[in-house]
């Protein structure tokens, strides 16, 4: 479907039925798939064949969304996981292992900063965080002869920094790593990172792909052009015989498919962490509509800044599709259609007044979640980053006052009615 443009393909690619075949693409609920000889299932666990066996390394409705999600972002190879934790977590560890380092900007979801600060240390990866607004100089700084990527987010939740590819793409290439970008929020409808030369993907495709806070799943994209035998030491595992499948060399049997096989065949294979398929399944139906939502979800979300940014009560807002916001350039630059459904703001009251105002909420809630069709608020620093100390909340760029407010698809004045008489309440 790659001729086509991006509303087609979220509506049609990845599942093109055959004559007498469901036009709606079905969920294949089975763990195992049955075969007629030893010799077929043995050489599917050699990697010889292709094919499905088990349920846990690959699902044929998990392969047709995997195989949208790729047509979307214009990568070579995809994979579902079974979250978007999932999705980080094997984004990195498909290259690195104990002694191994990594480069991140620090302007993280708080699960993510938490996986890569404190989760993979214990297994032997270090990682250096820096500022997303970092210089040249001491970017390149952050690099050891150990490092094995680096990472960011588009978007980064819940501070919204836009991310400068241009600069973390260049000292991740110069330094002959790939750079790996959480492309949740902006998805591939408002940015394409490949096009800004970014080597893998990842989404949180609980957000706003799926768009209806039903299921939770992550997917990672590699777009094929990091070229891992050019850089065959570093990255051994790739390049080097698996003794566990007979000694295969991924780059030289699977090409540009190299890292996503890896990933099926070594980590979904040894730890899980699959999507199910029903879940897979919903996230399909949440796709074929992301187009017209996040058109909507980035006009409310104007919309509602605007009025907030008016607001006698309010310090300060943040998006990055405000004209004037810190990142209104970079958005211009990378995001030129839209940004995301979330803006951030702080109360003149401070973190008591956030928490009474958002108390006082009617239409909107106040949930985990973000990125769906429904408005909700959330306090990071309460909630979804507690976790963190205050430097750490600092570092994350997560004020102990921040609102996250992930602004739905309703009707754009009951949204604003809501906020005023919340507002009206403190």
């Amino acid at each position: 479907m790659s001729d086509f443009r991006m509303e087609t393909k979220c509506v049609q690619s990845g599942w093109t039925p055959k004559k007498g075949e469901p036009r709606v693409l079905p969920i294949y609920q089975s763990t195992t798939f049955k075969y007629d000889t030893s010799d077929q299932m043995g050489r599917l666990f050699d990697l010889e064949d292709s094919g499905y066996f088990y349920t846990r390394l690959q699902n044929p409705t998990n392969d047709a969304v995997a195989a949208k999600i790729c047509d979307m972002e214009g990568g070579v190879a995809a994979m579902l996981t079974s979250s978007g934790q999932a999705a980080n977590f094997y984004a990195i560890m498909n290259i690195c292992e104990t002694g191994d380092h990594i480069v991140c900007s620090s302007a993280l979801y708080g699960g993510t900063y938490n996986l890569f600060a404190h989760t993979i240390r214990k297994m032997g990866v270090d990682a250096t965080f820096v500022e997303p607004d970092v210089s040249e100089e001491e970017l390149n700084k952050a690099f050891q002869e150990n490092t094995k990527a680096v990472f960011g987010e588009t978007i980064s939740n819940p501070s919204l920094d836009v991310l400068d590819f241009d600069k973390f793409v260049k000292a991740a290439h110069d330094h002959g790593v790939p750079m790996i970008v959480d492309n949740t929020f902006a998805t591939p409808i408002n940015c394409r990172p490949f096009e800004w030369g970014v080597d893998i993907v990842t989404h949180s495709t609980t957000k706003y792909m799926d768009g209806h806070a039903t299921c939770v799943g992550g997917a990672i994209v590699d777009s094929g052009n990091f070229d891992w035998e050019a850089q065959g030491d570093k990255f051994a595992c790739l390049t080097q015989p698996d003794e566990t499948y007979h000694g295969i060399i991924y780059t030289q049997k699977f090409g540009k498919a190299a890292y996503i096989t890896k990933a099926t065949a070594q980590l979904m294979r040894d730890l899980g962490s699959i999507q199910s398929p029903e879940n897979a399944f919903l996230l399909n139906i949440g796709l074929e509509t992301l187009h017209l939502r996040m058109a909507r979800h980035c006009e409310n979300a104007l919309k509602v800044a605007k009025f907030l940014q008016g607001h006698e009560k309010v310090a300060w807002v943040h998006s990055p599709a405000l004209e004037g916001d810190k990142n209104y350039e970079l958005a211009q630059k990378y995001l030129p259609n839209g940004t995301c459904g979330v803006i951030t703001f702080g109360l003149k009251g401070g973190r008591d007044a956030s928490i009474k105002m958002m108390d006082s909420l009617k239409l909107i809630a106040i949930v985990t979640h973000v990125a769906d069709a429904r408005s909700c608020v959330l306090h990071p620093a309460s909630h979804t980053h507690r976790q963190m100390n205050d430097q750490e909340l600092m570092e994350a760029g997560v004020q102990p006052d921040l609102i996250r407010f992930s602004v739905g698809i309703e009707n754009a004045e009951d949204i604003i009615d809501d906020l005023k008489q919340a507002l009206e309440n403190i």
